[in-house]
């Protein structure tokens, strides 16, 4: 009789439905950020195939800045933090390294580095094309990111979650 021959059935699907759940933990665990990816992807591939002064062409191609700033709020306030900023935490690996100022304020740099890349390609891109389009709304996007990580810090909303946690503090 072999080790497997002692193993009751129950125990075996026990161990079998384990190795099924770290698939399903992962997409729970990035539901949001992979529901976001998933839009984009498909306003992408209908933009592609759209005719951009089309009405559907031009919700296309603003659809995919505003899903796309979206995902980029989701994750950017995942992994930097903007000190003050109620949305954005400091990862613990990030509560040591490196200068304090930095640390404190790596959100607004990581989004003022990017905005600055889409800025300089949307300068070298004809506006009125179809990657043009994209990217400038993807530049208007960036600027409004920024805005909300700062408003957030210092500007209050009454009845706004996030509002009363900074006035608590």
């Amino acid at each position: 009789m072999g080790v497997t021959d002692l193993q009751s059935p129950s125990r075996l699907r026990s161990r079998h439905r384990t190795a099924d759940r770290k698939p399903l933990a992962f997409l729970r665990a990035h539901s949001l950020s992979l529901g976001l990816a998933a839009f984009v992807v498909l306003w992408l591939v209908l933009y592609a195939r759209a005719d951009p002064s089309s009405h559907w062409g031009a919700f296309y191609g603003n659809s995919i800045a505003d899903w796309f700033g979206s995902l980029v709020t989701v994750v950017a306030t995942k992994f930097w933090y903007e000190k003050g900023s109620v949305e954005s935490r400091l990862p613990p690996r990030w509560r040591k390294r490196g200068p304090q100022w930095l640390r404190d304020h790596s959100l607004t740099l990581v989004i003022l580095l990017t905005w600055a890349i889409w800025t300089g390609w949307y300068r070298g891109v004809d506006p009125n094309s179809k990657a043009g389009q994209v990217v400038g709304n993807v530049v208007s996007e960036w600027g409004q990111i920024l805005g909300l990580v700062w408003f957030t810090k210092v500007l209050y909303e009454r009845g706004s979650k996030e509002s009363a946690n900074a006035r608590s503090r």
